[in-house]
């Protein structure tokens, strides 16, 4: 059996992800039982939430144990088969499958990946996997949105929120997008077809909704918290809806998380306000990939990748999430694809 590489956690952070926090060892992969299956791991999917299992927080998931493999999301190919339904050669998704070069999953956990012409197998880790759920969902579950509403998405050129626009502006929405720095706002605007798009890093968030949303906004899919929240919540509108995808903006920042400053609009307002979690909606994914696929194969939804190369530099790489220093979808590049 093959040596694993495996990032383990040895410390839980304190802030930003330090050094010493994960650790890179070997092991021995196992043998191999009835109705297993040993993956080549070749893509690992970096999020935000890596940093919330390395805490222990209240969370959705139990938090990953000391010295426990880091756990993420990863996509491969099945190098060795006790499965009847899996041969060796086979692109699966195993899950959970951490950071690591191999992962031995059951049968039952390993799900086949399909194959669309013409689409890379990056998309099957950003916008046609969770990535994708997690927009679609989020959006059209608690969203609602209606053809001529004002949609604001927050973190809009990172990997849910530039898909958010997109299918927003499919649904008949005039979208806005908030981002940081020119690039990403040019990015989300004359390439993903935003209606308009706001600079936090050089603009007031507030005056800019002002100008650009006079009427204020309907749905806010909300990927930041803290001050970018705040400043969208000001411009809600009555009876307006916000899916809680995340608030990346608060997950190096220890103890509770405050909510917003003005939460009194929430009632004069009646904002709808729910949080969400894409493994609430793995059920229903064939919902959301009965529109998504065809957006995807069509090129009417438009996606990026960032990938960084090398297993080893995944503890330095996940950093990005939180400075900004990416486009799109942040991806490992474990092992070659072929």
């Amino acid at each position: 059996m093959p040596i694993n590489r495996q990032w383990v956690l040895r410390h839980r952070p304190a802030g930003e992800i330090g050094p010493g926090d994960l650790e890179l060892v070997e092991s021995v992969t196992p043998e191999l039982q009835d109705g297993e299956v040993l993956v080549r791991n070749i893509y690992l999917s970096l999020d935000p939430t890596n940093r919330i299992w390395m805490s222990d927080q209240d969370q959705y998931l139990p938090p990953v144990q000391i010295g426990d493999v880091m756990r993420g999301g990863v996509i491969g190919v099945v190098e060795q088969s006790r499965a009847t339904s899996l041969p060796v050669g086979a692109i699966v998704n195993p899950g959970l499958g951490g950071w690591q070069d191999y992962t031995v999953a059951p049968e039952s956990m390993a799900r086949r990946t399909p194959q669309i012409p013409g689409v890379p197998l990056t998309a099957y880790m950003s916008v046609l996997g969770a990535t994708g759920l997690t927009a679609y969902f989020g959006l059209m579950d608690i969203g609602k949105p209606q053809p001529g509403e004002t949609v604001v998405v927050s973190a809009a050129a990172g990997a849910v929120g530039s898909i958010v626009g997109q299918i927003a502006k499919l649904k008949g929405c005039r979208v806005i997008g908030i981002a940081g720095g020119a690039e990403k706002c040019r990015w989300i605007t004359q390439d993903l077809g935003f209606d308009a798009a706001i600079d936090y890093k050089s603009e007031d968030v507030s005056a800019a909704l002002a100008r650009l949303a006079p009427n204020g906004v309907d749905i806010n899919f909300e990927n930041v918290g803290g001050k970018v929240m705040d400043a969208v919540m000001g411009h809600m509108n009555n009876h307006s809806r916000m899916p809680l995808c995340g608030m990346i903006s608060t997950y190096n920042t220890a103890g509770p998380v405050p909510g917003p400053s003005d939460f009194a609009r929430v009632l004069m307002r009646r904002i709808h306000i729910q949080g969400f979690i894409v493994i609430d909606y793995l059920p229903r994914a064939a919902e959301a990939m009965s529109e998504l696929a065809p957006w995807v194969a069509s090129g009417q939804i438009k996606w990026k990748a960032h990938v960084e190369d090398g297993l080893e530099n995944a503890a330095t790489a996940v950093k990005r999430l939180f400075t900004g220093d990416h486009d799109g979808k942040l991806l490992v590049r474990v092992s070659p694809e072929h």
